[in-house]
């Protein structure tokens, strides 16, 4: 081809390039269509978009420094801790999905009488931790990192009832797991950031406070250590834990050997306090919830990390977990017990062991960890608003199952004033 062609081409080529650079330069667009735009395709369906929590904005905080936020969602996929049914890494994705009908226009809670989504709080759906699943102590000290740097982060926005609390100017982090080891790296983080030992309440089936060597008493490593029925053993070895405060409820697992040793075993693990499942059928939902505030407290200088492992349902309700164990609670007795606690002074809190692979068709396992995910949030949100919202399905002044003018929560009332 001769030289003065090849010239031509070559100057073709870079036409039409520039001309695909120009065409893609973004243009101005006016207010007016900008509005106009937003008013006809700014919505989503509970069934559309990016699966993040709540369809909250996802944002990759880890790697993004400057993001902050009140409170933030962040998955934890990490499952090769287990001592029985892997495949709660999948967790976060199958909780977040279970989560599409939560949204911030359709999420007013009426058992506490605000909608957590559209309140003072920056709510963020932080994304996942990328947790090796080839070495167990690298994924420890990953988790702890991730942990202490979103929990570090400052604050948004100023609760409206600032200045009460130790919490108050440190984002709470809810974290979707994952295998209920994910809160040993969760509690270290939360030790360094307050300073002082944290009030553990824990719902669960099982105790978690087992000694590893009932796992294996010859075969012991570093690593054995650190796996999810010992996790908490080793946090109150490790002074993380306050053990005059702490509370398990829910139990019904077997103990190990022919006696009850595991509970009255001398060492600081025992500093939980113990609600039984069969507890609820004496105290009433209700009941379950005085014993633990009885046990916790309200103080607004001790932190309160709030632990839920989704085996405390029962597996008719939540099938897809790692260690089912019948005789386990309803979703909606587990609902109405974290209704019951939305005074506690809550620094963070997980939902661990949904493992999808064991779901049914319905998804209930996922649903209920999503259902409580939100309970949690709310009750974050309500404790920082300085105003007395009542709630308990639109009881405003009324104590829940006070009937008015023959209607329970003055239903009849309200409509005979808007006649």
């Amino acid at each position: 081809m001769p030289a003065w062609k090849s010239l031509v081409s070559l100057l073709a080529l870079a036409s039409r390039a520039t001309s695909c650079a120009h065409h893609g330069d973004a243009e101005v667009v006016p207010e007016h269509e900008r509005e106009e735009l937003l008013k006809k395709w700014d919505q989503e369906w509970s069934f559309t978009g990016i699966a993040s929590f709540a369809h909250l904005k996802p944002v990759k905080c880890l790697i993004e420094p400057s993001e902050n936020y009140d409170i933030a969602v962040i998955g934890a996929p990490f499952d090769t801790a287990v001592s029985y049914r892997p495949g709660a890494r999948f967790g976060p994705r199958a909780i977040r999905a279970a989560s599409a009908r939560q949204m911030a226009g359709t999420s007013y809670n009426t058992r506490a009488g605000i909608n957590p989504y559209q309140s003072w709080a920056k709510i963020t759906d932080c994304g996942d931790i990328p947790i090796t699943p080839f070495d167990n102590g690298l994924a420890e000290r990953q988790m702890y990192e991730a942990f202490l740097e979103l929990g570090s982060r400052k604050t948004v926005n100023k609760a409206p009832k600032g200045g009460d609390s130790i919490g108050t100017g440190h984002p709470k982090l809810v974290t979707l797991g994952g295998d209920h080891s994910v809160a040993l790296p969760a509690l270290r983080a939360l030790y360094q950031i307050y300073q002082k030992p944290i009030t553990v309440l824990h719902f669960d089936a099982h105790l978690d406070t087992w000694n590893p060597v009932r796992y294996s008493a010859y075969w012991q490593s570093e690593q054995t250590q650190f796996n999810h029925g010992s996790f908490f053993h080793k946090a109150s070895r490790e002074g993380l834990i306050c053990n005059s405060t702490s509370a398990h409820a829910g139990l019904r697992t077997r103990l190990t050997g022919v006696d009850a040793g595991d509970y009255t075993n001398p060492g600081p693990e025992q500093g939980f306090i113990r609600i039984h499942a069969d507890d609820i059928d004496e105290l009433g939902p209700m009941g379950v919830v005085d014993t633990i505030i009885a046990r916790t407290g309200l103080d607004p200088e001790q932190p309160v990390y709030l632990s839920v492992d989704i085996d405390v349902l029962d597996p008719s309700t939540a099938p897809g977990t790692g260690t089912p164990e019948p005789g386990g609670w309803t979703t909606r007795e587990f609902i109405r017990i974290l209704r019951g606690l939305e005074k506690l002074n809550l620094v963070g809190a997980d939902i661990v062991e949904v493992s999808p692979a064991y779901d049914n068709k319905g998804e209930t396992t996922a649903l209920a960890a999503a259902q409580v995910a939100f309970e949690i949030i709310t009750s974050m949100v309500k404790s920082g608003v300085d105003e007395d919202l009542g709630g308990w399905y639109g009881r405003l002044n009324e104590a829940p199952g006070t009937v008015v003018e023959g209607v329970v929560g003055g239903a009849e009332k309200v409509f005979k004033d808007e006649l």
